[in-house]
């Protein structure tokens, strides 16, 4: 008796073979990976909306619970302009010789708060944004531009009510030309503040413990660049006094003060200090920034 062959039945997914298919993977680029610096830059540039809407909206909604709202970032610097002249002008006398102290003092503190908040809110940028980051994807520097362009836009009035002081406190100023030369002295500055953002905001995303050393690092800055004296009245060594005016934000406060209340054009010295501050800021804080993109947002 012949044995009945066995029916094999339909064939199904399961009883095919598996056949692979060759990919081409050429031009795709892993998820969340470095991009090429160049093409780095090019990202910046397409967001260029996000970057100013986002400044301009956080400038609208920064001081939204207090009363005075946006007038803070005036009254700050004037409330601490008022505390320096009444310690540092008429307890301590440290104006004796100062031309137009009063003038001195609101140029130094205003423009020092103006780079001490962009350092400070660039640093903490990553940290601050850590669930933007780890949802959407976007070159991360868009943020601390972002932070520096909000403190550019509300500087625009702390500039306006330095100069509006200027004028009114005796010994009055006058207008003149020399005045539009702060618009660049002040554009450098946004560079600086923007350079040492990126760079401190790296090192902060990595080591938090950063941000407690920044309060005193500022603090320190500010004493060394003559905001509320002058060094010529000091009995320092010429090579330390020399060394010690190599600061960028001491440069940027002599500058501004020589156009605004000394009618004196600028050394050429002072603008390429600066200009060599600025720029390399810049262009080193880019670069140390995009080699850790990557690593942004990670827990």
């Amino acid at each position: 008796m012949t044995k009945p062959t066995r029916s094999h039945g339909p064939v199904t997914p399961e009883s095919t073979d598996i056949i692979s298919l060759p990919v081409d993977t050429r031009g795709m680029i892993r998820v969340g990976a470095r991009p090429g610096f160049l093409q780095y830059l090019l990202q910046i540039w397409e967001h260029r909306q996000f970057i100013f809407y986002d400044a301009k909206a956080r400038v609208q909604s920064g001081n939204r619970r207090d009363r005075l709202g946006s007038a803070w970032m005036i009254l700050n610097p004037v409330l601490n302009g008022l505390t320096y002249y009444l310690i540092f002008g008429i307890l301590l006398q440290t104006g004796r010789g100062i031309e137009n102290f009063i003038g001195y003092l609101i140029i130094g503190v205003f423009l020092f708060q103006i780079t001490s908040r962009a350092i400070t809110n660039g640093a903490r940028s990553i940290q601050n944004s850590r669930a933007v980051i780890q949802a959407f994807n976007f070159p991360r520097a868009t943020l601390p531009m972002a932070v520096n362009i909000r403190e550019i836009l509300a500087g625009v009035p702390v500039i306006i009510t330095m100069l509006v002081l200027v004028l009114i406190f005796p010994p009055a100023e006058e207008i003149t030309w020399l005045w539009a030369l702060i618009f660049p002295a002040l554009l450098l500055q946004a560079f600086l503040n923007l350079g040492i953002g990126l760079i401190l905001a790296r090192v902060i995303s990595t080591v938090n413990d950063v941000t407690h050393l920044l309060t005193f690092g500022l603090r320190v800055w500010m004493y060394s660049s003559a905001v509320f004296f002058s060094f010529d009245n000091l009995n320092i060594n010429q090579t330390v006094l020399d060394i010690i005016k190599l600061n960028p934000l001491y440069q940027i406060l002599d500058i501004v003060r020589d156009c605004v209340l000394y009618a004196t054009v600028p050394e050429w010295q002072s603008w390429a200090i600066l200009a060599a501050w600025a720029f390399s800021a810049l262009a080193i804080g880019f670069v140390y920034f995009w080699k850790a993109e990557e690593s942004y947002g990670r827990e």
